[in-house]
């Protein structure tokens, strides 16, 4: 399969982890000195090729360098990645928008070749609130002072701070097989932990968790075939990356929580569309359009004959759905 499924990713990690430490040869000190310390971006132009018409850029905003492309012409759109891809998990969907919309498809902080910045105090360069704010700088760098956001996985987790943070920002706003953060940590039920085991696992300090995702990472390195598969493990299989991921999750259960609780009287003031997959644990566990109106004013969705990676599973039906939000 073309797409790097982080449930497939988390076994394999399990199964290396008794050998981990040995095979990757980290320790705690690399953590320190290797790992914790900003990592300049790779050259974009390496991903340019599986969007058509796009450019690759890099813009320094205030906390991380942020890279991505962009292509298209007209009103703007930004559409966000999840874990532990990159925005080519958009290559299937941003051209056809890029058809009527200025699309700009950008790697948060710590993820593809962004920056990777110093973890900071209680995981605070990994928050939310830190990445949105790159994604708001990136569009005023294109010129765009209010733009509509479609978020995958993670970047829906962005997306939504986004709006709560900017909401003269965030004109509508697409999440995709996700409910909120501060639902999931505040409602934990066996089921939820095993089907979602690595939002546990992640927690643990570094090297732990580190070692395994590396240990599985080059595992599947060696057996790559696709472009596809060969572009995600390029930048996911590199330390740097690995360790900002796993500080992406700590923040969400740290820092995340107390800006969610902060908010908790604040809803969502855009047109929010939510979209799952009727095959990921998301839709089968959650009543996810209940939760995510409890969070928003104006909020529709459906759920889609796909897994979690709906963009790359079911890239038609995610188009339609994107275009009837941002014509409505």
């Amino acid at each position: 399969m073309a797409n790097i499924d982080r449930r497939d990713l988390l076994k394999q990690a399990t199964a290396l982890a008794a050998t981990s430490y040995v095979a990757s040869g980290w320790t705690s000190s690399s953590v320190v000195s290797g790992l914790s310390r900003t990592l300049e971006p790779q050259a974009p132009e390496t991903t340019a090729r599986f969007f058509p018409g796009f450019k690759p850029f890099t813009f320094d905003t205030t906390g991380a360098t942020i890279n991505g492309v962009v292509g298209g012409a007209g009103p703007p759109l930004l559409l966000l990645h999840g874990a532990p891809q990159t925005h080519v998990s958009w290559h299937l969907v941003a051209p056809k928008l890029a058809e009527s919309h200025t699309v700009v498809v950008s790697d948060l902080r710590g993820y593809g070749d962004s920056s990777k910045p110093p973890d900071g105090e209680s995981h605070v360069n990994y928050s939310k609130r830190a990445m949105a704010l790159d994604q708001v700088e990136v569009m005023k760098h294109f010129g765009f002072d209010r733009f509509p956001v479609v978020g995958h996985d993670r970047g829906g987790r962005v997306g939504h701070r986004m709006a709560l943070d900017h909401p003269d920002k965030v004109t509508r706003l697409a999440v995709l097989d996700i409910i909120p953060t501060y639902y999931l940590y505040t409602h934990v039920t066996i089921e939820f932990v095993q089907a979602y085991f690595h939002w546990f696992n992640y927690l643990r300090p570094a090297p732990g968790p580190e070692n395994d995702l590396k240990a599985a990472a080059d595992a599947q390195v060696a057996r790559a075939t696709s472009d596809i598969q060969k572009e995600y493990l390029r930048t996911s299989s590199q330390p740097a990356n690995i360790h900002a991921m796993c500080e992406d999750y700590r923040a969400g259960a740290s820092i995340d929580l107390k800006h969610d609780a902060a908010d908790l009287d604040h809803k969502i003031a855009c047109p929010l569309l939510v979209l799952w997959g009727e095959r990921s644990p998301m839709g089968r566990l959650y009543d996810v359009l209940a939760i995510w109106r409890d969070r928003g004013t104006k909020v529709s969705g459906k759920g889609l004959p796909g897994g979690h990676n709906l963009q790359e599973d079911v890239p038609d039906q995610v188009l339609s759905e994107v275009r009837g939000l941002l014509t409505a």
